[in-house]
């Protein structure tokens, strides 16, 4: 029990922020890096999924309940944080004002944060996966690209800005679409995030098939 206890004082807090455009197999890996390391998982998309039957017929108020969605979450990781927990946050993290946030958000709450995005390399692959998904959970009301047509609408939309310096932040890179078993691909990144939830200094960072980068 005392050694244990040793070990936790040489921990940091962490905030751990998935990134990722739709369909890239980020919510997929988040789930599986939560149940793993038995941290608590926000799903933007949970909330979002459930309050989009208050989205009346308006193109802006779509963009209202995605900011809601955003705001929600990070009230509860800040929460979570408070309470001494590291947490798991999963979402696209396209904006580097999210980014911004986020960070701020660990800064006052002490802990570490740290980024782990998903990048398909196969670039097929990643648009049969999000037809696939669309196909097994679209209908009236779905708010996420249905079509690779809708997916490049997405990226046209953001201009480049998803690209953005995350400073010192340790940061991996994940191409999900690399001939990996879920497994391997988990535990790298499980190994990535052990690396970094000690105190002291900071690695920088990594890129694999897998990829890290800090």
């Amino acid at each position: 029990m005392a050694r244990e206890e040793e070990e936790d004082k040489g921990r940091v807090q962490m905030l751990i922020a998935m990134k990722g455009h739709p369909g890239t197999g980020k919510t997929t890996l988040a789930n599986s890096l939560a149940s793993t390391l038995k941290l608590p998982l926000l799903d933007k998309d949970d909330v979002r999924d459930k309050i989009q039957s208050l989205q009346p017929a308006s193109s802006s108020a779509s963009s209202v309940l995605n900011d809601a969605s955003y705001r929600v979450i990070w009230q509860i990781a800040a929460t979570q944080l408070r309470l001494g927990l590291s947490v798991i946050v999963d979402s696209p993290l396209s904006r580097r004002a999210h980014f911004e946030y986020l960070a701020q958000l660990a800064s006052s709450s002490g802990a570490r944060l740290l980024i782990v995005e998903c990048r398909p390399k196969d670039e097929a692959e990643w648009r049969r996966r999000l037809e696939r998904r669309a196909e097994a959970g679209g209908g009236p009301g779905w708010h996420k690209p249905s079509t690779w047509r809708d997916m490049q609408r997405l990226l046209d939309g953001y201009g480049g800005c998803t690209e953005y310096d995350v400073a010192d932040v340790p940061k991996m890179v994940v191409d999900t679409t690399a001939a990996l078993e879920v497994e391997e691909l988990v535990s790298s990144v499980v190994q990535f995030i052990e690396i970094h939830s000690h105190r002291g200094p900071r690695m920088t960072s990594v890129h694999q098939g897998l990829n890290i980068m800090d």
